[in-house]
């Protein structure tokens, strides 16, 4: 069987050649190749379940180590990428105090170190360090707290951010808040810094917010050794000269209007609302060019404008995106709806990098975990294509001899049982775009959220025709969303809503669909008797409104535990449902699979055999789907990453589905592997993801598969969805 990916790419050519669309291996584009995870680099003192991080990145000359900040681990981590696809460790170089940003210096790396007691006693120095011992070689005494440090591209100077943060819990954040930050420039001799030739740049008295309390947050050179600096809590930009170490121009960072945003964390996604005079208050910062550069409009306390903004050095606001990034991240289902009320996706790092003669720009959004690719075309930019990235990317290094890109990936969900921190290495060049593999459409100027897909169901006439509805991360607006699978990526076309008396239902947790043969679907919802949410199924209308519910019996529910419902499927007249794990009644590694006779109303079931979990965690079901004389369920633990072992497909034959009363020993069936999907969710290279939720197939007999991304809360947020072909 063909992998996944050669199954994308030949089908986005197929498409080419029959004229519908360009075969994309005809443009350059980026994959993602490797993941590596930071506690591979942990000291052997150190147990695995330590916090680490991956934050600010580089890389070494020769371009075969990549040196990141671990701040929590408080040190410099090394990744030998020398085969970028199988990255391994490179050890790890302890420093006095929490690294806040590194960089390479010829043989050397500079890295800024934050020793501060206080945030009114701050305190750091600048760490040098030989790569090729692995020691500590001289340090620099900055005289407070670092942030951004950047070296020139004739490796002449070196520019610190001296931020000096502002403690966020003192009134509210608000600044002035002393002492003040500056810039320092240090000369470089031999790559390394000469310390006592440092020249403090003063901010002072320039920015409208907070005036007497400048907090540079960013710093980078241009070819002609001017520093633009970056002062995000202050909503203002600087333009230094770094060899005269005075200050050339400076202007604040501007505001944008947003209309149609989404702005409430009410669990739906509607981008509807309207921001006015929203403050850039720009994080990351990089030249394009040495009259032009560009700003990751994060914003912080008072802003954030979602987006990103090309300035000329005179001050000039030559592109704004407003929410297009925003949007296409949306459209990719990684929109990151509890960060709404705040800076949305929070777009914090930037790269500007040439590879193949063309100068691209990544913008890094922290709360999706995505970055946004695009072209530089000395006008507006063109939208390139969206790469996906470990939880909470922080910065990224191109190796552009190589055609390599990395991002470092600072968030680390041990503690959540989420993703460990990462490196993520990709490859350019000529091939096909590998994610996303499902997005929305535009309507009305507005993308279609979408996120947590749990359930998936073919039209039964139809081929590449599929609904699938969301779980209750989206609490305030069940759904169904109407996928065409015949496009690549597929396109979720329409959402409809699933309502009661017109308005969205409440307190379901839909994890399952199917056609009821009249044009409407019966949905499946996950109960949980002590957040008063009913196990029940739904019947909807076309159009959603649900036309009759039925609860669960009080037999079952005497036994309940709160794994319900995790699919539904028609058999003729019986509904067959899927409960995820085992109920009190139920026999060890043994769960129900429930029928409900629609005509004569009565409940019955049979027992289903699951596997053991080969690690901690538990084993449970997540779909069930009629094709034919089977019916198909997954099977899946809820582990990921490497300890992720069972994501398995098996079928059950229809003549075994003999269900009996509720109250008699239930008959158990036999099952038959199918299909493993690890694999499949390895395919792209990322972190394996543990909720494979939705399987069906269509009316020509290929089956499809989605993975739920949790809305992208304490996740990557990424939806796989693929097809195995012909079943």
């Amino acid at each position: 069987m063909p992998s996944i990916s050669g199954k994308l790419l030949q089908k986005s050519c197929l498409a080419a050649l029959i004229g519908t669309l360009s075969c994309s291996l005809q443009a350059n584009s980026f994959n993602r190749i490797a993941s590596f995870e930071t506690t591979a680099n942990l000291p052997a003192d150190k147990a695995w379940g330590t916090e680490t991080s991956a934050e600010i990145i580089d890389v070494s000359k020769d371009g075969n180590t990549l040196i990141y900040s671990d701040s929590p681990l408080g040190g410099l981590g090394l990744v030998d990428i020398t085969d970028p696809a199988k990255p391994q460790p490179a050890g790890f170089i302890p420093l006095k105090g929490e690294p806040t940003s590194v960089v390479t210096s010829g043989e050397f790396v500079l890295a800024a170190v934050n020793t501060s007691q206080s945030y009114t006693h701050p305190s750091g120095h600048l760490a040098v360090i030989s790569l090729a011992s692995r020691s500590l070689t001289g340090q620099c005494d900055l005289g407070g707290q670092p942030d951004s440090v950047a070296v020139s591209k004739d490796g002449k100077y070196l520019a610190v951010a001296i931020e000096n943060e502002r403690d966020e819990d003192l009134n509210g954040g608000a600044l002035p808040q002393l002492p003040a930050g500056y810039v320092t420039v240090i000369p470089l001799e031999m790559s390394q810094p000469v310390c006592e030739q440092a020249r403090k740049v003063s901010l002072t008295g320039l920015a409208e917010v907070g005036t007497d309390d400048p907090e540079p947050e960013f710093v980078d050179f241009n070819s002609r050794n001017e520093i633009v600096v970056g002062l995000q809590e202050n909503n203002h930009l600087a333009i230094i000269d770094a060899e005269q170490g005075k200050l050339l121009k400076h202007f604040s960072a501007g505001t944008v209007d947003l209309k149609n945003v989404d702005l409430d964390e009410e669990r739906a996604l509607t981008f509807d609302a309207v921001q006015r005079q929203r403050k850039r208050e720009p994080d990351a910062i990089k030249w394009l060019d040495d009259d032009r550069f560009i700003t990751a409009n994060e914003g912080d306390f008072e802003g954030g404008s979602r987006g990103f903004t090309i300035f000329s050095k005179s001050g000039e606001v030559l592109f704004e995106s407003g929410l297009d990034l925003e949007y296409r991240i949306a459209r990719a289902g990684h929109y990151p709806e509890k960060r709404s009320g705040n800076k949305g996706i929070e777009p914090e790092g930037l790269l500007v990098a040439e590879f193949s003669g063309e100068t691209y720009i990544f913008v890094l959004s922290e709360r999706s975990s995505m970055v946004g690719v695009y072209k530089d075309t000395g006008d507006a930019p063109e939208f390139i294509q969206l790469l996906p990235s470990g939880v909470s990317p922080e910065s990224a290094v191109a190796i552009s001899k190589r055609g390599l890109l990395a991002t470092a990936n600072e968030k680390d969900l041990l503690a959540d049982k989420g993703p460990r921190a990462q490196v993520m290495i990709y490859q350019f060049g000529k091939q096909a775009v590998q994610y996303p593999q499902i997005e929305s459409v535009m309507v009305n100027g507005r993308p279609i959220g979408w996120g947590a897909l749990s359930g998936l169901s073919a039209d039964p006439e139809t081929p590449d025709t599929l609904y699938a509805v969301n779980d209750s991360f989206y609490r305030s607006q069940p759904s169904i969303f109407k996928i065409d699978a015949s496009q690549t990526p597929a396109k979720i076309t329409r959402r409809i809503p699933v309502t009661r008396d017109g308005k969205a239902a409440q307190k379901l947790d839909l994890e399952g669909i199917t056609p009821d043969g009249n044009d409407g679907f019966w949905l499946a919802s996950e109960g949980k008797t002590s957040t008063l949410v009913p196990h029940a199924l739904y019947n909807v209308n076309s159009d959603g409104e649900i036309r009759q519910e039925i609860p669960f019996p009080a037999e079952l529910l005497a036994v309940e535990k709160r794994f319900g419902a995790e699919g539904i499927t028609r058999i003729g007249d019986t509904l067959w449902v899927a409960i995820q794990r085992p109920w009190k009644d139920d026999p060890a590694n043994t769960v129900k699979l429930l029928a409900y006779n629609i005509t004569d109303k009565t409940w019955r079931a049979v027992h289903y055999p699951l596997s053991k979990p080969t690690d901690k965690g538990w084993v449970g079901l997540s779909e069930i789907s009629l094709y034919k004389d089977a019916v198909y369920i997954i099977e899946r633990d809820n582990q990921l990453g490497s300890k992720a072992t069972i994501k398995r497909l098996y079928k059950v034959s229809t003549d075994q589905l003999k269900p009996v009363e509720l109250d008699q020993p239930l008959p158990l069936v036999s099952k038959q592997l199918v299909h493993d999907f690890i694999p499949d969710l390895q395919a792209l290279n990322g972190v394996t993801v543990d909720k494979i939720e939705g399987f069906t197939i269509d009316a020509s007999g290929k089956g499809f598969a989605v993975t739920d991304n949790d809305g992208v809360d304490d996740s990557t947020g990424e939806t796989y969805f693929f097809s195995l072909g012909k079943m």
